[in-house]
């Protein structure tokens, strides 16, 4: 498969040009669905197909370059178009193609009748393409390429439905906020090349893998300048505020962003470059520290949102920031299990929640849902087990990730943060059985006499069975150890994160903890969860009158103002400088008033020239004389 692996990325931009260029000429939904998800399962299959290629080789000899062409050669600047295979590249390749394939499948019913559905498939197959170049490439130059893409997309696709003002809105706060963090990693790329000579990861991180000092102080802002970018695409304090408003676009768009490919690059990219951070524990600490008041910030939020789309909006940012605590205390492997298993489950949720709204006729208030498990019986069933895998429910995949996240997290840190994840973790488990309670729960609290809820259709629900049952047994590739298996997860990813792992160990040694302690904090993670899981079912499941929230209440309904202190803060200013100084004075009397002024001179400088032209024929003979004799005296005297 390694030699046909050049069609991993082709076949997604093939796609992207098909549908694009001709698709509304095949005016064929069918058509345009059928080529857009073939361009994606193709891929899946071949990285499939190199996963056993791969787990035939020894650990040490898993890493593969690939090489296609030379790419920038400028001087000393030499960037090569070239991807890395290894079995962190490979994770990756998995959930975006495997998810992402199932989002394109769901997509053939959810889009139908769209007037622009060949448009919507283009850009889907670019958001794969430019996805697949990040997490692939083996320098920076190329994954900043990823990264740039998979920003033009989101801004694409949840604009989709850009008659609508606020889709539009959404799309370019999306786009903006990004843009801060996007230069954060440009600087970081400038910082590499000028002081390393090179923006190959490889060569970088060989660099810097002996002789170092911790803390040093160009390590640590070329961390935290990558930080800044990874906070932008994983929706992190301060840049997590455009992942919210994302739900303006289809209901597919917000799983592919929210599960398989953009939020996802954050997380990666540190992972990817995880001996540098091993390298500044300062980072580190910061990194945790964030991610902690990251994950129980929005889970706060999730608390008292009503828009079923927004509940699992704000539940990614929590659980991103879940992944950035795990990155925290250098446990990478665990981060990436945690992305794994958050593709399975939040991609289930949303799609679910796709299947609800479809049903709903477009309705998205969970106050006006309720008595839907019935009617929706696959729907139903499926959320339920997202559900119970993103509260930490044993045996589903969730449980798995979040416990490791929680005890590396205890041995890792102190013991002040352990319990505000964990805290944070029955927050989750709380706000997910809110919404499942007052969406399938309850009497109907909508219009019967309008609304008939019923099943989405079979290219819906199919991708929404598979996604539960991978939600349901994905954890069982990273079974802990006290349970005495292998952790095939940890093994497989052990040869890219040993560097980073040693160096860790170094600067942090600690003792073995007993398999008895480990036991307790996953009994008391377990029981904690399913104590907010059914405290919130309890209070819900049968709730059918609804107040205004007021005091706290009203704060976490309102997002603690945080996009009205953003509004105050940074986008009045901006507005209002640039309306009252830069356009008023700076434009309109500075650079127009120099032009007009230009302008008028010359009009005023070619009015007295034409007074020369006077139509007299003796004038100009004397101007002529005059001309010929100042030549003269010129030639006889200089």
């Amino acid at each position: 498969m390694l030699k046909i692996f050049y069609l991993v990325p082709l076949l997604p931009l093939l796609g992207f040009l098909i549908n694009f260029l001709i698709g509304k000429k095949i005016n064929n939904e069918k058509i345009s669905g059928i080529i857009s998800s073939v361009a994606v399962l193709i891929p899946f299959i071949i990285g499939v197909g190199v996963l056993f290629e791969i787990l035939a080789l020894p650990p040490e000899a898993r890493t593969i370059p690939i090489h296609y062409f030379s790419w920038l050669f400028t001087g000393i600047l030499n960037v090569n178009f070239a991807y890395v295979v290894d079995p962190l590249s490979l994770v990756m390749l998995l959930v975006v193609t495997g998810v992402g394939f199932l989002i394109h499948v769901y997509s053939l019913g959810y889009m139908h009748g769209d007037k622009e559905y060949h448009i919507f498939f283009s850009y889907m197959n670019l958001f794969i393409f430019a996805m697949l170049q990040l997490v692939l490439a083996d320098n920076f130059l190329l994954i900043f390429l990823g990264w740039e893409g998979v920003g033009l997309c989101s801004y694409l696709l949840i604009g989709f439905w850009y008659e609508k003002k606020f889709t539009g809105d959404a799309a370019k706060k999306a786009f903006v906020v990004n843009r801060i963090g996007d230069f954060g990693f440009m600087t970081a790329m400038l910082l590499i090349f000028n002081n390393f000579g090179t923006l190959d990861i490889t060569h970088f991180i060989g660099k810097i893998s002996s002789g170092v000092p911790l803390n040093d102080g160009l390590l640590v802002a070329i961390a935290l300048l990558l930080f800044l970018g990874a906070t932008g695409k994983s929706a992190q304090i301060p840049l997590f505020v455009w992942l919210p408003d994302a739900m303006a676009g289809p209901t597919p768009v917000s799983a592919l962003i929210h599960a398989a490919t953009m939020v996802t690059a954050g997380v990666y990219l540190i992972a990817r470059v995880s001996l540098l951070y091993s390298l500044v524990p300062l980072v580190n600490s910061i990194i945790l520290i964030l991610g902690i008041f990251t994950a129980l910030l929005a889970a706060t939020m999730a608390l008292k949102q009503n828009d079923i789309k927004k509940i699992l909006a704000y539940s990614t940012i929590s659980q991103l920031g879940f992944m950035f605590i795990a990155l925290g205390v250098s446990a990478y492997h665990i981060a990436v299990f945690h992305l794994m298993t958050h593709a399975f489950f939040k991609a289930l949720m949303f799609l679910g929640s796709g299947s609800v709204i479809h049903s709903m006729h477009e309705e998205q208030d969970i106050r006006n849902m309720g008595g839907l498990k019935d009617k929706l019986k696959i729907t139903y069933i499926t959320f339920l087990i997202g559900a119970l895998a993103i509260s930490g429910i044993p045996p589903l995949s969730g449980f798995f990730s979040k416990d490791e996240i929680l005890w590396n997290t205890f041995i890792g840190s102190n013991p002040v943060f352990y319990i505000i994840v964990l805290f944070t973790a029955m927050l989750t488990a709380f706000y997910m059985f809110r919404l499942v309670a007052l969406t399938f729960f309850g009497k109907p609290r909508y219009n019967t006499d309008h609304v008939h809820p019923h099943e989405s259709p079979a290219s819906m629900t199919i991708p929404l069975i598979i996604l539960a049952v991978l939600a349901a047994i994905g954890g069982f590739v990273g079974l802990p150890h006290y349970t005495g298996a292998v952790n095939y997860f940890e093994h497989f990813l052990e040869p890219v994160f040993r560097q980073a792992s040693t160096v860790y160990s170094t600067i942090h040694p600690h003792g073995e903890h007993s398999i008895t302690l480990e036991l307790i904090l996953v009994a008391v993670s377990v029981i904690a969860a399913g104590f907010a899981a059914f405290l919130s079912f309890r209070l819900f499941s049968k709730k059918d009158k609804f107040e205004n929230e007021k005091g706290f209440g009203k704060i976490l309904e309102d997002k603690y103002y945080i996009d009205e202190a953003y509004d105050y803060a940074v986008i009045t200013p901006i507005q209002k400088t640039s309306e009252n100084f830069l356009w008023k004075i700076f434009d309109v009397k500075i650079i127009d008033g120099f032009v007009n002024w230009l302008a008028g001179y010359f009009v005023k400088l070619s009015a007295d020239w034409r007074k020369i032209q006077t139509g007299v024929i003796q004038d100009y003979t004397t101007i002529t004389v005059a001309g010929i004799v100042v030549i003269i005296l010129y030639l006889l005297f200089l």
